[in-house]
């Protein structure tokens, strides 16, 4: 049995918009952040369970897009995708969860960020972006 401990959600993007896009950088952009609180009284065993979607573009070449969620600035969880940029393959919505495991009590903040390893490749944002977090209590 969990028990729910907080919750926390943003969506900076709410929809598919190529007027609106942005670039995906060689160095970490972020994309999102929320902020989990772990009450003292319910501290461990814990868990946070992280959700993130994100709708890319590929503009040219095959992207290799590195996605990393940090924990008070302390990266926990990351995972590389290509984007290709030609025919059917070229508007991606990528979604993937972390789980973080037997954080301390306490406020915490975390935060997702997209940076494009490949050179001479580009690859946009073009929304969706939603970010959530759930800690639960998890049973002893």
């Amino acid at each position: 049995m969990v028990r729910i401990l907080d919750k926390a959600a943003v969506q900076p993007r709410s929809r598919f918009n190529l007027s609106n896009s942005m670039t995906i950088k060689r160095s970490p952009s972020r994309l999102a952040t929320v902020r989990i609180r772990i009450p003292v009284s319910n501290a461990q065993p814990n868990r946070v369970e992280l959700v993130t979607t994100v709708g890319i573009q590929g503009v040219t070449g095959i992207a290799q897009i590195l996605f990393r969620i940090f924990r008070d600035g302390v990266e926990i969880f990351n995972t590389q995708q290509g984007i290709e940029s030609a025919a059917s393959e070229q508007n991606y919505a990528i979604t993937f969860q972390a789980i973080d495991k037997n954080v301390r009590s306490g406020s915490h903040v975390y935060t997702v960020s997209a940076e494009n390893l490949t050179a001479n490749t580009r690859a946009d944002i073009v929304g969706p972006i939603s970010f959530s977090g759930l800690a639960v209590k998890t049973r002893t």
